[in-house]
C-alpha cells in the first residue's frame, strides 16, 4: 500500500512538473514558484525511489526506512529474508537503490566541480581583476567585451567588465550591480544545482530539461524583482537589451550571469516593462504551505509501515 501511494506521488509530480513548465502564473510570483518547484522536485525523487523500495520491503511490513534496517541485519546477520521474497522483489530493491545513490552521487558531483570552478575563477579574478572606485566591492575586468556576474560562495564576489563599464549609464549599471548582490543574497546557485543535478542524471528527459531552464529564468527574475525596490525597472530593462545586443561576453561556469538567452531576456524585459497584477498574499501563502506539505508527504510516506 505505501508502495502504491508513493508511485502515485511520484507520478503526480512528475505531471505537475510538466504542467508549471508551461505556466505563466509563476513569473507574477518567482519566489513563491521556486519553493513549489524545489518540493516538486524533492518530493519525486524520494517517491520514485520510495516506491521501488516499498514494494521490494513490503514482506518486512515495517515501511521503507526500518525495512532497509531490516533488510541490512538481516544481510549482515546472516538470517534468511521473510517470505515471500522472489526475483522481482530483488529486482526492485537494487533499482531503489541504485537509483537513489545515483541521486545523491550526481548531486555530490555537481556540488564538488561547481565548487572546484569558483575556486579556480576566484584565483584568476585575484590574477587578472581589479579595484575601482568608480564601483566600489566589485571587482573590474579589463576586458572590451560586456559582462556582469557574480561568483556565489562564502567569498561571494561581483564581477564586470571594462566594456559593461561603458556600455551602461550610471544607472543601469546601479541596477545591474543590484541584480547580481540578490544573487549572492538568496544564494540562488543552492537552488540550481540539484536541477542541474538532475539534469546530468536524466540528460534524455524532456521536463527535466524544461525544468531547469524555467527555474533558471524565475531565478533571474527573483533577482530582478529585489533589484527593481531600489532602482529603476525601465533602467534594469535597458541594461538586459544593451547587453543583448552588444558583444556579450560568456559567463564562466559556476557564476550567475545577469545577461542569460535571448529568450528568456525579452521575457523578462517585457515583465520589468509591463509589469502584471500581483499575486494576492493569501495565493501566495497557499502555495507555500502546499509546498510544504508535499515536501513532508513522501519522507512520512517512507516512516509509515504496510
Amino acid at each position: 500500500m505505501t508502495a502504491t501511494a508513493l508511485a502515485m506521488l511520484a507520478l503526480a509530480c512528475a505531471v505537475g512538473a510538466w504542467r508549471l513548465t508551461r505556466a505563466r502564473w509563476t513569473y507574477r510570483a518567482p519566489h513563491v514558484a521556486i519553493v513549489l518547484w524545489q518540493a516538486l522536485g524533492v518530493t519525486w525523487g524520494l517517491a520514485g525511489t520510495g516506491a521501488l523500495l516499498g514494494y521490494a520491503l513490503e514482506p518486512y511490513g515495517q515501511g521503507v526506512l526500518r525495512g532497509l534496517g531490516g533488510f541490512g541485519a538481516a544481510l549482515f546477520g546472516g538470517q534468511s529474508p521473510p517470505r515471500p521474497y522472489d526475483l522481482p522483489r530483488i529486482l526492485a530493491l537494487i533499482t531503489g537503490l541504485t537509483a537513489l545513490a545515483v541521486l545523491i552521487l550526481v548531486l555530490l558531483a555537481a556540488g564538488v566541480q561547481t565548487f572546484r570552478a569558483r575556486q579556480r575563477h576566484r584565483a584568476l579574478l585575484a590574477l587578472i581583476a581589479r579595484e575601482d572606485p568608480v564601483v566600489p566591492g566589485v571587482r573590474v575586468l579589463d576586458h572590451p567585451g560586456a559582462t556582469a556576474y557574480c561568483v556565489p560562495g562564502l567569498r561571494s564576489q561581483v564581477v564586470v567588465s571594462q566594456g559593461a563599464l561603458k556600455l551602461l549609464s550610471a544607472d543601469e549599471l546601479t541596477a545591474v550591480l543590484a541584480h547580481e548582490a540578490a544573487h549572492v543574497r538568496e544564494r540562488h546557485d543552492l537552488v540550481l544545482l540539484p536541477f542541474a543535478a538532475l539534469r546530468r542524471a536524466l540528460p534524455w528527459s524532456r521536463v527535466v530539461r524544461d525544468a531547469q531552464g524555467e527555474v533558471a529564468l524565475l531565478v533571474e527574475m527573483a533577482a530582478d524583482d529585489v533589484a527593481r525596490r531600489c532602482c529603476s525597472a525601465r533602467r534594469l530593462a535597458t541594461a538586459l537589451l544593451r547587453f543583448g545586443t552588444a558583444d556579450a561576453v560568456p559567463t564562466p561556469r559556476g557564476a550567475l550571469g545577469a545577461a542569460t538567452s535571448a529568450a528568456a531576456v525579452m521575457a523578462r524585459v517585457e515583465r520589468l516593462v509591463t509589469p502584471g497584477p500581483v499575486m494576492p498574499r493569501r495565493v501566495r501563502y497557499a502555495i507555500v504551505t502546499f509546498s510544504v506539505v508535499l515536501t513532508s508527504s513522501a519522507p512520512l510516506l517512507w516512516l509509515i509501515p504496510h
